[in-house]
């Protein structure tokens, strides 16, 4: 058994002090039962936790460490920015050559504003759609997660999905009537909502690959047949790539596809692990952004210098380092695969789905499509495998209903310590049923 004595007793000192202990909800734990793990510091693929544990990082903080932990890259430039100041709240040079940088290697991005979180992006990108529109509607899809503003919280995945109240207390009726939700990979459904709400839908945000309900992939067609229902129907379509963004391909899920939204969501990644977020499109639509259009949208922080120096540093070597997305892909499709394989060999069949470096492994035989597909998976299940992967020095995500994001810090021979460890853990976790 880990001993996680010092974890238990900062757990126990939190929840007198922070809302159930945590500072996000899925971190507490309370889909796979159990004390969350205290963090002490990470290098490479390698967390280590207060108590001297070490686990392997199959998370990555939600994705932006795509280099792994403290790559000497991002460090060297937070380090040289550093004695400079840690905030101006006036502009500074390397926003705009980040705001460079970004819409050289976004596809839809002409121009962008820097924002604090991922939240922040998307709360403001439907801002924006509807100044642009006139209109008041925006549509999403169950299990998609854009942040916690009032107005995604409906149908919500990711820690909204884990606690079992995907709509939160304190979103209004009225701000419910606004948001439409459809299943996802359901063109029927989509169709039929925006014939119903004729020139009313100002927006349909979507994560193109979806990562808050597990992995789920977009079906054969798709994205494009709602690229097209956009463009026909004068709806602004937003792709939230706050996960996939850099990750994916240097362009995301939308070079990734071929698909050119009219708006595009980032966070997380163009930090370096710093808190950041953007939002950016086609330059008719972000002119309606104050001050040069009447949507307001500001913030302090906005463009922060070490989260812009972090950012800079690492999207420049993914730019220059194209072939990593080739170790990564090859990296995930050698887990992804190897999990699979292992499950079958051992009678269970369980689905893994997986794009580029995101992948999740499934407890059910039932292909994984939407977010129904996903409740159908067997939750004990997942949280004695969780627990018997954490006891073998693997740190998964704390639910089934996120997904895995891979680094380049992930060797051949991580690799097949994850994979033993699978093994064994199904085992683990099925034989105590």
């Amino acid at each position: 058994m880990l001993n996680q004595t010092t974890s238990d007793a900062l757990f126990t000192q939190a929840k007198d002090l922070i809302p159930g202990g945590v500072n996000s909800p899925v971190r507490a734990f309370r889909s796979v039962g159990g004390t969350p793990v205290f963090m002490q510091s990470a290098a490479g693929a390698w967390l280590t936790d207060v108590d001297g544990n070490r686990y392997v990082d199959f998370i990555n903080s939600w994705g932006p460490m795509i280099l792994g932990h403290a790559p000497a890259v991002v460090l060297d430039a937070v380090r040289a920015a550093l004695p400079h100041s840690l905030s101006f709240g006036a502009p500074t040079r390397r926003e705009s050559e980040l705001a460079q940088l970004i819409t050289e290697m976004v596809p839809s991005i002409e121009k962008v504003r820097l924002v604090n979180s991922g939240t922040e992006a998307c709360m403001s990108a439907i801002r924006v759609a509807r100044g642009y529109t006139g209109r008041s509607k925006i549509l999403k899809f169950e299990g998609c997660y854009h942040g916690h503003a009032d107005a995604f919280l409906i149908a919500a995945g990711s820690g909204a999905l884990t606690l079992g109240t995907p709509d939160s207390a304190g979103v209004t009726a009225g701000v419910a009537q606004d948001t439409l939700t459809v299943p996802y990979n359901d063109l029927p459904a989509l169709q039929a909502a925006v014939a119903a709400n004729p020139s009313q839908i100002a927006a349909i945000i979507l994560e193109p690959v979806v990562g808050n309900m597990g992995l789920v992939v977009p079906q054969e067609g798709y994205l494009q047949a709602l690229r097209a229902l956009c463009t026909e129907h004068g709806i602004v379509l937003i792709f939230d790539e706050v996960m996939t963004g850099f990750r994916l391909a240097p362009g995301g899920a939308q070079e990734l596809f071929g698909i050119v939204p009219d708006m595009t969501t980032l966070g997380k990644i163009i930090g370096g692990g710093l808190p950041v977020g953007a939002y950016g499109g086609r330059a008719d639509i972000m002119n309606q952004v104050a001050p040069v259009g009447k949507v307001y949208q500001a913030g302090t922080l906005s463009g922060n210098p070490l989260a812009t120096a972090a950012g800079l540093a690492q999207l420049r070597h993914l730019q220059q380092h194209p072939e990593l997305y080739a170790q990564l892909d090859a990296t995930t499709a050698h887990l992804a695969d190897g999990s699979r394989q292992i499950a079958q060999e051992l009678g269970l069949n369980y689905t893994v789905n997986r794009v580029g470096s995101m992948f999740s492994l499934f407890f059910t035989a039932a292909p994984v499509n939407n977010l129904e597909d996903a409740k159908q998976c067997d939750l004990p299940a997942f949280g004695r495998y969780f627990h018997a992967m954490l006891e073998r020095g693997i740190y998964l995500a704390p639910s089934q209903f996120e997904a895995l994001f891979i680094s380049t810090a992930i060797t051949d021979e991580l690799v097949d310590k994850y994979l033993t460890a699978c093994r064994e853990s199904l085992v683990e976790a099925h034989r105590a049923e």
